[in-house]
């Protein structure tokens, strides 16, 4: 049985940028990942001839290491489109506005400012390299955003911050800490820039879509990346790591390695087999840190009405099933597209319905924005990530009330020869492609200080 240095588990974005820096710091490295593509939560489906981002799709200021990529890689980037009137339902009242700021009643624009300066304060005193350690963190891990968001008077700006929880996390404000939440915030740098197009997290598209950045790093990797090849479990002693993989008849295979970085979302690491088993620590944490649930659905038209009705295609619900909605055009100008984010209870509702009653429900929901233009697409597809064996959910794992207090610690701490990535490990832009890259740089640190 050859001995590898190290082997990665899992070709997103993490464990290939990790198996990329540990090449270059002379290390053998193999990436086995279960599915038969590299990418992850990164990926483009053809829908009426056309190519869509069905996951990760946008980058913006301040995501140097996939910008840099993106440049390295020879690829181009284009604007996400937000010229024109944007939509707000609110309580079931449609209403546009052509500014960043909704259009409120001056008391519930007052409220909204206010809350978002309340936030950004709270924000500001979470420590991002120790954030049960902030003054108030233990208090702020023992709640939910649900009660948090009991302190906003107004019941339009409470469904407001419905609509922003659901979107960024892919949950309900119930379903996690606020703890973790002003974490989150904190390393994306502030809600505003999460949620913004221009000059937030949501500015540009890469043209030919996200799944390219992986696909280009193991391009770079040919004979270390290994597809179609889950593995089951790992098994470490003084001398190393043995990783087994299930094979396509069911046969075991195993690899022995020095070292192993397992880059998965917390929640699917923790189904591995370990031997010795995990500390407790880090086996509760697992537990307590779900995956959201996303839809992205996308409509293909003939034409782009929304824009020629003066619409950039944005909105805001605090209903369901659809959230937010964004104009999703080819970058050639060839195709005409709108894509809708169910999330959290939205994403669970349109789950339970066939895919013929799902393109009704959410062209029903474009239409009560757009105009009754907007039922009749020429193409229609959606992705439920919360079926995806191998992920579990988008857009990220949340930690639960409590978690931070029981297992935050564990969340990057090396296990043995064990060590952690993923996006949900990342130190900046942690849930974004940015923080999947930064965590694979610094767990493949980690293990050349160790060779």
């Amino acid at each position: 049985m050859s001995e590898l240095d190290v082997v990665v588990v899992g070709a997103g974005l993490a464990g290939l940028r990790a198996a990329e820096r540990l090449s270059d710091g002379g290390a053998s490295v193999r990436v086995l990942e279960a599915r038969d593509r590299v990418g992850g939560r990164t990926v483009s489906q053809t829908i009426g001839g056309l190519s869509f981002d069905l996951g990760a799709q946008w980058t913006g200021p301040g995501q140097e290491r996939v910008l840099a990529l993106i440049e390295r890689l020879g690829l181009q980037t284009h604007r996400q489109h937000i010229a024109g009137r944007k939509v707000l339902e609110v309580a079931g009242k449609v209403s546009t506005y052509n500014r960043a700021i909704p259009s409120l009643s001056p008391v519930h624009l007052l409220e909204l400012e206010r809350t978002v300066r309340r936030v950004d304060r709270l924000t500001s005193q979470v420590d991002p390299t120790d954030p049960m350690g902030s003054a108030r963190g233990a208090q702020w891990d023992a709640q939910t955003v649900e009660t948090y968001k009991s302190t906003v008077l107004s019941a339009k700006v409470r469904g407001l911050v419905d609509a922003m929880v659901r979107v960024v996390f892919g949950s309900e404000p119930s379903e996690l800490s606020l703890l973790y939440f002003l974490y989150y915030l904190r390393l994306g740098g502030g809600l505003t820039r999460l949620i913004e197009s221009d000059g937030g997290a949501q500015q540009d598209v890469l043209v030919g879509g996200m799944a390219q950045l992986a696909q280009g790093l193991a391009a770079g990797l040919p004979s270390q990346v290994q597809t179609g090849a889950p593995v089951q479990r790992l098994i470490q002693d003084d001398a190393g790591v043995r990783v087994q993989i299930v094979g396509p008849r069911g046969g075991v295979k195993t690899l022995a390695a020095k070292r192993a970085i397992v880059a998965l979302p917390p929640s699917l690491a923790g189904r591995l087999a370990y031997e010795p088993l995990l500390p407790p620590r880090r086996d509760q944490l697992t537990a307590r840190m779900p995956m959201g649930a996303t839809m992205k659905c996308i409509a293909v038209y003939e034409r782009p009405f929304w824009r020629t009705a003066g619409f950039s295609g944005e909105v805001v619900c605090d209903g369901l099933p659809i959230t937010v909605v964004f104009d999703d055009c080819t970058a050639d100008g060839r195709g005409f597209a709108l894509l809708g984010f169910a999330v959290g209870k939205g994403a669970r509702i349109l789950a339970d319905l066939s895919p013929a009653a799902r393109q009704r429900e959410v062209t029903s929901c474009f239409a009560r924005w757009f105009g009754d233009e907007a039922r009749s697409c020429v193409a229609y597809g959606d992705l439920d990530w919360s079926r995806e064996r191998w992920t579990g959910g988008c857009p990220t794992g949340v930690l639960q009330p409590g978690a931070f207090a029981i297992g935050g610690r564990a969340l990057r701490e090396p296990v043995g020869r064990i060590h952690w990535a993923g996006t949900e490990t990342a130190r900046v832009w942690t849930g974004f492609m940015e923080g999947a890259l930064e965590s694979g740089e610094r767990a493949a640190d980690e293990v050349l200080a160790l060779l």
